[in-house]
């Protein structure tokens, strides 16, 4: 099957008609500025403009930064309040004349992981952490993905999870590896504790680095960084309107 598959960032948002059979991108990823501000009109005319790049007529599949269930958005990180409460799925169809499919960002990045990656074939507790301005999660069950796990937000020793391990609060405190790894390795001791993830993967730009910081983490489960890199919102969004097209 093909999607369109579309990651929409902070910053920029990016698309790729991708094979889901595969997980490979038909064509080379073309990517926009995420407008500013990045309201629901302005941003789903970007996503039409990438729609409308490839000449589009099928479905497209939408990582989007924030909860989302059943199509509406429940938060947006790094993207305008006014997605808060709506029905993405069913606005972002409108201006595009396309289906759409819209799912966390993190999820997206864990399924590609999961059907074409590091985790492709294994069992058990998953749990993916995507290392960049904040910290985001996906976590999966024998492949059956929970969704909208944001544990990045989670509180450890009084303040959010993300504030101290994320890569931005590496370079913001200029940290070391090693003091910013015994950090990260904090925060991973806490999610085993509870989650008991019989495999750990590791995703972000970040994750090109897992030999600076690997020394320090000590928690039981494998730890390995993630395979499909910056095509793993892509693939992911386009093989997540297959599983939960709306």
């Amino acid at each position: 099957m093909e999607v369109l598959g579309i990651d929409i960032g902070g910053s920029g948002i990016k698309g790729a008609p991708v094979d889901t059979d595969k997980g490979t991108l038909l064509a080379q990823r073309y990517r926009l500025l995420t407008p500013t501000p990045a309201k629901p009109q302005a941003v789903a005319e970007t996503v039409a403009k990438i729609s409308k790049k490839f000449n589009w007529k099928g479905s497209l599949g939408i990582g989007f930064p924030g909860v989302i269930r059943r199509g509406v958005t429940l938060t947006a990180a790094n993207i305008h309040d006014d997605w808060v409460g709506l029905n993405a799925a069913k606005f972002i169809k409108k201006v595009t004349g396309r289906k759409t499919c819209i799912i966390n960002d993190a999820d997206a990045a864990g399924l590609a992981e999961i059907t074409f990656g590091a985790g492709k074939d294994r069992q058990g507790v998953i749990l993916l952490v995507t290392i960049g301005t904040g910290l985001g999660t996906a976590i999966f069950s024998d492949g059956h993905l929970v969704p909208n796990s944001e544990f990045g937000h989670l509180e450890i020793d009084g303040v959010e999870a993300e504030w101290l391990a994320s890569d931005a609060a590496r370079k913001r405190e200029n940290l070391s590896w090693k003091k910013w790894g015994h950090r990260f390795n904090h925060y991973l001791q806490t999610m085993e504790k509870l989650f008991w993830p019989d495999l750990i993967i590791l995703g972000g730009g970040i994750s090109k680095k897992h030999e600076q910081f690997k020394q320090y983490i000590t928690v039981q489960a494998e730890v390995i960084p993630a395979q499909m890199m910056n095509e793993a919102g892509i693939i992911g969004a386009a093989v997540g309107a297959c599983k939960y097209g709306n």
